[in-house]
């Protein structure tokens, strides 16, 4: 009898999961219990991080499902029983903040504390577990302070370097930026037949980026160029995608360095990979930035101008413009006087600044040459091209005197070991990098100015270097700022200035990891012993688009901090998972699009569960409410079948052959999940616990349930979703009574053998699926009696003598098999296994007595289904239907009802 309306509504609240009268429960008692406070007397923990966020203001999408890979790995591993460091901080310096502030006339400190508290809060919201013990905040002095030290201790090394230099300069954020920090935006076009070309911009606010000639300060990172690039094949558990983008922006070239004397003007080194076309060159070409270049615009008013006109339209604006100039190249082999120019194609931090120009073999150069009217001269010879276009690729050299004949690869060796004009070079695209910064809300750098010392560090006693109170002003503050800018030499005790310029933020978090190991340590910036102990970083998780900042500062600063006696280690990271885009009607969830998603609107838990199981971490995925749905509606039936159960009392105690395919099945499940979990594909763990539970509530919808089975079945289900939706699994564990907290539980395993668990799930599908096809095609609509016949023993002796690739298969089988019929049959199957092409499509199969069993526990899902009697056998001697049969192939016969 239904119950009444206040019954049923009582009923519904019982079994409705409602995740927000739970977590602040949940989060107090994991609280209580410390559980992710990790001791500092830990052995070797798992190092599990995310990329610390930018205090924003807000979580969006991105920051939630990067948290959520890092937390659910973190929860894994620590129900695996490993100690876990799991920290959080705040990456809190930076530009963004220093404008909020300006338009909300405030400061940036204020904004950026405000900013912490919401993002704070929505973290702990979200249930994510850090160790908020270990919190660290880049802003705060207690922190920026050791960049400063880190800062001298570099210094010292000779590992930084103050110079002027032509540097690029957005003047929407109004300071410099690195080369990594400007992107190329594609050009708009007048006509459709025209080109498009690409726009250099700022990273953060796409303002196109011009140059300027500036004093700066530089990490000289080009000093580990080839370590960087001979690490990256040791990185084993980084993404290959990220190696590469590695490896194309440090751009190692192997080559030639040549050496043109110049009349009245020494020397010029150029460096080419291509050394055998060298008879070809027509002209010498250098940047706009070249040494020669400012040479000779001393004296020169048009080379003047020009370099002025370059500098103030960038060189991607100025194509292939040009000026002759008055110096003249000698050729270091013909001795030919070649003219020089000053080219705005040629770039001063690409080789040496300077190029021989081949126009018939160098595109670039062949199109400087048609717009200023240089002779082309070509010196390799190809079967194919055209003539009237430059030819790049290798042939036989012609017009270059005791070297024709020669192949390209040869004549550039003999080249190199016949004139010493040409020495055998390496090159690097990477560049120093740039961390002057003309803002005030960033790490000051201790540096004081003296015109009688030059650049002073400020001693280690009066560090750190604290920011002022902030000035409101279009330029640099630290500028407008008198008692700041103004004191005195710490060395020779006069007038002096500080150093106006911030550091570039990704100082802050090129090393912050280390910090997260000892964050209240005083006396140094992290516990050396304790690094040693506890690095590498084994899982880091965050985008790809930090490939040529972020991650390869961090490889940069840990192998300086070694060389300098602080480290041992050489490579921060371990493993490096990138992460995808969350994505709403295929764009890019984007304020400025509109289209962001908070992550209350759904819930922390249905959030969670979603962005993990919507896709693998590293692929873009589609936010659609119908899928999120499918993410709660998995909460709510789990809630209810735990809910019910506690009140369930018609349960059995005598397991049957179906409650022993449950039984299976949950430890099929939780080999399945747990491979998952450790390749971090959380997607389809989630598939495992989705199926799962499905089972479990036909099975209790089949028959009354075993008490033992079915509990097993739930908590296996409340730990393994416990790390995707910790409330939830929490929840789940205390209504079943589960022993302690399931964050603290051991991590679940299988009650039999697990090894053959594929194919006995691949034998149980395929049976179904075979049985669907004939009940369709044969138009069974009320099947009375469904038997299914497992092969005889020499059929397994026969595919497993073909997938083990012996021979005389037939003879083996005979010899082996007492049961095996005549030769002529045994040589027919082979022949049909043969023609499937089953001996490579079986790697093993179960032996016949296990494929009974399973099938025999299965039986059930077929009678569910169809509603019919199944009987399962093994083949017997002259059993016509046996002979159909094949190892994981059962033959099926279907009788109809009457």
């Amino acid at each position: 009898m239904a119950g009444t309306p206040s019954e049923n509504n009582d009923r519904t609240a019982m079994t409705h999961y409602d995740h927000a009268q739970v977590q602040e429960f949940w989060q107090y008692v994991w609280e209580r219990e410390d559980v992710y406070e990790l001791s500092d007397d830990a052995t070797d923990p798992t190092y599990v991080l995310g990329m610390f966020p930018y205090t924003s203001g807000t979580l969006h999408m991105g920051h939630v499902r990067n948290y959520a890979i890092t937390d659910a790995y973190a929860r894994y591993r620590r129900m695996q029983g490993d100690d876990v460091l799991h920290p959080m901080g705040w990456d809190a310096f930076g530009l963004p903040a220093e404008n909020a502030a300006y338009e909300r006339a405030s400061d940036p400190n204020s904004w950026t504390q405000a900013c912490i508290r919401r993002m704070r809060e929505e973290l702990e919201t979200m249930g994510f577990g850090y160790d908020w013990s270990r919190e660290i905040t880049t802003c705060e002095p207690a922190y920026y302070r050791w960049n400063q030290w880190l800062f001298a201790r570099l210094y010292e090394a000779g590992l930084v370097e103050y110079e002027a230099a032509t540097v690029n300069w957005c003047p929407d954020c109004e300071t410099v930026l690195a080369d990594a920090q400007v992107t190329e935006r594609e050009g708009e076009r007048s006509e459709p037949s025209e080109e498009t070309s690409a726009e250099r911009v700022c990273w953060r606010c796409e303002t196109p980026v011009g140059r300027r000639e500036l004093d700066q300060w530089f990490f000289t990172i080009t000093d580990y160029a080839d370590q960087l690039h001979e690490g990256l094949d040791d990185l084993e558990g980084w993404p290959d995608g990220v190696r590469e983008i590695q490896r194309n922006w440090i751009g190692r070239q192997e080559g030639t360095r040549i050496e043109f004397d110049l009349e009245d003007h020494g020397g010029v080194d150029v460096f080419s990979t291509r050394s055998d076309t060298i008879y070809g060159a027509t002209y010498l070409a250098v940047s706009p930035g070249h040494d020669l270049t400012r040479t000779l615009a001393e004296s020169d008013d048009a080379v003047a101008k020009y370099v002025d006109d370059v500098r103030e339209r960038g060189p991607d604006e100025v194509g292939f413009s040009g000026i002759e100039t008055d110096a003249v190249a000698v050729h270091p082999l013909t001795g030919e006087e070649l003219p020089v120019y000053v080219a705005g194609y040629v770039l001063e931090d690409v080789g040496t600044g300077a190029v021989m120009g081949v126009p018939a073999h160098n595109e670039r150069d062949h199109a400087f040459a048609r717009e200023h009217d240089l002779p082309v001269e070509r010196v390799i010879e190809s079967e194919d091209g055209d003539a009237d276009e430059p030819y790049t690729g290798e042939g036989t050299l012609v017009e270059s005197g005791e070297y024709d004949g020669l192949e390209t690869a040869e004549a550039r060796q003999r080249l190199v070991d016949d004139h010493d004009a040409l020495e055998e070079d390496v090159t690097y695209r990477l560049r120093d990098w740039l961390i002057s910064r003309q803002r005030y809300w960033g790490t000051p750098i201790p540096i004081v100015h003296c015109d009688d010392c030059g650049p002073v560090l400020v001693p280690e006693d009066d560090l750190p270097v604290e920011l002022p109170e902030f000035v409101r002003t279009t330029g640099n503050p630290l500028e407008e700022h008198e008692t700041f800018r103004e004191t005195t030499c710490p060395e020779c005790g006069g007038p002096a200035e500080r150093e106006t310029d911030t550091m570039d933020t990704f100082v802050d978090s090129s090393w912050y990891f280390l910090r997260f190991l000892s964050p209240n340590l005083e006396d140094a910036p992290f516990d050396t012993e304790r690094a040693e102990e506890w690095l590498p970083v084994d899982v880091y998780v965050g985008g790809d688009e930090h490939a040529t900042l972020h991650l390869l500062y961090t490889r940069f600063f840990t192998r300086a901090l070694a060389d300098l006696g602080l480290l041992d280690r050489r490579e921060p990271i371990r493993e490096l998972r990138s992460q995808g885009t969350v994505l709403y009607d295929g764009e890019k969830m984007s304020s400025s699009k509109g289209n962001v998603v908070e992550p209350h609107e759904y819930g922390a838990e249905t959030t969670r569960l979603f962005v993990l199981s919507a896709a693998h971490p590293e692929q873009d995925f589609e936010w659609t409410a119908n899928d999120v749905r499918g993410a709660y509606e998995l909460q709510q039936t789990l809630y209810e079948m735990a809910t019910s159960f506690v009140e369930e009392t018609d349960t059995r105690v005598r397991r049957r052959a179906h409650d022993e395919y449950v039984a299976r099945e949950i430890d099929r499940t939780l080999a399945a999940a747990t491979e998952e979990y450790e390749r971090f594909r959380f997607h389809r763990a989630a598939t495992e616990i989705q199926e799962l539970t499905q089972l479990l509530r036909r099975y209790r919808e089949f028959d009354r349930i075993n008490e033992t089975v079915y509990r097993r079945g739930l908590l296996t289900l409340a730990a393994l979703i416990a790390p995707m939706a910790p409330h939830l699994g929490e929840e789940l564990w205390n209504k079943l009574r589960g022993e302690g907290l399931v964050v603290d539980a051991d991590w679940p395993t299988p009650e039999s053998e697990v090894s053959d668990y594929r194919l006995e799930r691949r034998l149980v599908e395929t049976t179904l699926e075979d049985v669907r096809d004939i009940v369709e095609t044969a138009s069974i609509d009320d099947p009375e009696r469904i038997e299914l016949v497992v092969a005889e023993d020499w059929k397994y002796r026969t595919v497993e003598s073909l997938r083990a690739g012996e021979e005389s298969v037939v003879d083996r089988v005979l010899e082996g098999d007492v049961d095996a019929p005549d030769r002529e049959t045994v040589g027919a199957f082979v022949g049909d296994v043969a023609s499937r092409g089953e001996q490579s499509g079986i790697d093993r199969a179960l032996d016949p007595e296990r494929e009974r069993e399973v099938l025999e526990r299965a039986g059930w899902l077929i009678t569910d289904e169809f509603d019919a009697e199944v009987g399962v056998r093994r083949a017997t001697d002259d059993d016509d239907l046996g002979e159909k049969a094949r190892p994981g192939k059962p033959a099926i016969r279907i009788d109809r009802d009457g």
